[in-house]
């Protein structure tokens, strides 16, 4: 029965970012209608105006908005933190209850779940907790970058310069500094086990690479002025610094193990 609210809420919130995407590359004004565009869109680009007459240019709009975004959710950041940590902690006695209750047949798995759930009880780790703060930052962050492309489709709104960057025009370079901004946000977050993410933390920068060479340079802005937030924030959580205790092997009568 979870399994299948929780899929009727991700279709339900994919539809409502696909109904945001119809309008990606169009106009924006305080006259346009729909949900998304009238309460996300548009609230952000007359934000961004707002810091652009205090500042001076779109750039500077675009990265004080950036920061004061990134500023309110971050306590939603540190609490999927917290809960991430939460569950990496209880791993190995999740995996030797996966362990003990190999055996498929319903008798057996519902008694894996009844120890799974007192194992969580008993931590106080809520599974559901690490998902909503991502739930609640998405649209925030899609909208943001909805708010910056559509105010480069409008006319009215002449983006203009950041630095040497046409903020309207694509920046390779800005591009490229976002992605290796983007890969030392990976490798100064939490540790990877999983392959497949190891992977997705060496593609996904070219992505970003790839993406920002042909979009507008304010978009690639927005990435690297976040990403450099990112960096900053993992700094003081993750403290990536610091040296991992890795357990070395050692041959027998050496005296057991390593650690550095």
């Amino acid at each position: 029965m979870k399994k299948k609210a929780g899929l009727l809420f991700m279709l339900t919130a994919m539809s409502v970012f696909l109904a945001g995407c119809s309008d990606f590359n169009q106009p924006i004004t305080a006259s346009s209608e729909g949900f998304w565009s009238k309460y996300i869109v548009w609230p952000l680009v007359s934000l961004i105006e707002t810091f652009k007459e205090l500042l001076g240019t779109y750039g500077l709009g675009i990265i004080a908005v950036t920061i004061i975004i990134r500023l309110i959710l971050l306590p939603l950041t540190l609490k999927q933190t917290q809960s991430s940590k939460q569950m990496q902690a209880i791993q190995p006695k999740l995996q030797a209850l996966k362990e003990k209750y190999k055996s498929k047949d319903a008798v057996t798995q519902q008694k894996y779940r009844e120890e799974m759930q007192a194992v969580m009880s008993e931590n106080k780790v809520n599974p559901v907790a690490g998902c909503l703060p991502v739930l609640v930052q998405m649209p925030i962050l899609i909208g943001f970058y909805h708010a910056i492309s559509r105010m480069n489709a409008t006319p009215e709104i002449p983006l203009g310069k950041f630095l040497v960057f046409d903020l309207a025009a694509p920046s390779i370079a800005l591009a490229v500094f976002a992605g290796i901004m983007q890969f030392i946000v990976l490798r100064t977050g939490p540790a990877m086990d999983n392959p497949q993410m190891k992977i997705m933390m060496y593609i996904m920068p070219f992505f970003i690479m790839i993406f920002g060479s042909f979009l507008p340079a304010a978009l690639a802005l927005y990435w690297v002025v976040g990403n450099i937030f990112s960096i900053v924030q993992n700094f003081f959580i993750y403290k990536p610094f610091k040296k991992k205790e890795v357990v070395v092997e050692q041959p027998k009568g050496k005296g057991g193990t390593k650690r550095k």
